[in-house]
């Protein structure tokens, strides 16, 4: 790809150079003015698309799941969502994953480790559970968990539980192209739990409060393996009453690693963001990709111009340095979006900018 601007590339094509490239590709070596332009581009490319799961039309498709194989046979009962622009990939958008996985009670599925960094939110079901390096926790509907790479993690459905789904997210794909990912199956299959039940919450749950001495905690993700729904829907509609909240996310709250202050996990990231009735963000762009998941309430976000129309539980993805603004519908109730992304990791490598849109009223145009 020419491009006719000083300090670019801009070589023309000939018979001498033609025969110059196969002399080179011979030696398994190549010229880069003939790449340079593509792979070093003026701003992010994504390959990724914008796109929005129905949780209404992948519902019926994941529980059917339950009687077509056993968590045993497949190891996780995970629909997996695919970005129409990353076929083959297994990316939802730029390198992260997620699915939807089912459990029935009474199930439970094989401890195991990897080096990649995991997490899920629960969207529907009633008790079941996770077991992170022996600590085990109960799970609900609007629950944020995580299991940091490196971590043992197992679960299941309790037998008086609910037929239970939640959303996996994690960054494995990030750490395939690094060539990095290890995976273990745990020797006892299943963990022993050597701790009272949720005492994560319990230990480092307090507001404002950490524990101190012998409790203090130096790993390099957070303790507070799992985010209950209802402390962090309080915690958000207490904010609203108090301040105004961004002009392009509303009142969003970044789940936090409570001994740092930083990210949850190293890699991963996740947010919170409630939208008022009738609210309307403004547009800006950033780079990272960030996957939606709505966890209450009805709305739409124009990301790129284009429309999409959301519901509770719908997943949809904005890709990197992507415009997307967001609104909610209602008038009178509010609209909670879950989100995960890869921006500790653009942060931590000197990667993140952001832009926001300089129309005279921030919002976007509409594509025809």
């Amino acid at each position: 790809m020419r491009e006719d601007v000083l300090g670019r590339a801009n070589v023309e094509d000939s018979p001498e150079l033609d025969r110059y490239y196969n002399e080179l590709g011979q030696q398994e070596s190549y010229a880069l003015w003939t790449v340079a332009n593509s792979i070093e581009p003026w701003q992010p490319k994504p390959s990724s698309l914008p796109q929005l799961w129905s949780y209404q039309a992948m519902r019926p498709l994941v529980l059917k799941a339950l009687d077509l194989v056993s968590p045993e046979k497949a190891g996780r009962r995970v629909i997996a969502l695919e970005n129409p622009g990353r076929k083959g990939t297994s990316a939802c958008v730029g390198w992260l994953y997620t699915g939807l996985q089912v459990m029935k009670p009474g199930e439970s599925a094989s401890a195991h480790s990897h080096a990649s960094s995991a997490l899920r939110f629960i969207i529907e079901g009633k008790n079941a559970y996770t077991v992170v390096d022996g600590h085990k926790m109960d799970l609900n509907a609007g629950d944020f968990v995580i299991t940091p790479n490196g971590t043992w993690h197992d679960h299941g459905v309790e037998a008086s539980g609910e037929t239970t789904i939640w959303q996996d997210g994690l960054d494995m794909l990030m750490v395939n192209q690094l060539d990095a990912n290890f995976y273990a199956v745990h020797p006892e299959t299943v963990q022993k739990s050597n701790y009272p039940l949720n005492d994560t919450a319990q230990v480092f749950g307090g507001p404002g409060l950490l524990p101190a001495g012998g409790e203090a905690w130096s790993k390099p993700y957070s303790p507070l393996f799992k985010y209950e729904w209802g402390r962090t829907y309080e915690t958000l509609t207490r904010a609203a009453q108090a301040t105004d909240g961004s002009p392009y996310d509303g009142i969003m709250m970044q789940y936090v690693n409570p001994a740092t202050g930083g990210p949850v996990m190293k890699t991963l990231g996740a947010h919170i963001q409630l939208l008022r009735g009738g609210e309307r963000t403004k547009a800006h762009r950033h780079t990272g990709s960030i996957v939606y998941t709505v966890a209450k309430g009805k709305g739409y976000s124009i990301i790129e111009g284009k429309r999409y129309d959301w519901n509770k539980s719908d997943i949809f993805v904005v890709p990197s340095w992507a415009w997307h603004e967001h609104a909610n519908a209602s008038e009178r109730d509010d609209a909670v979006l879950f989100s995960f992304s890869d921006l500790p990791s653009m942060q931590a490598l000197g990667l993140y900018r952001e832009e926001t849109f300089a129309d005279n009223d921030g919002h976007q145009k509409l594509a025809h």
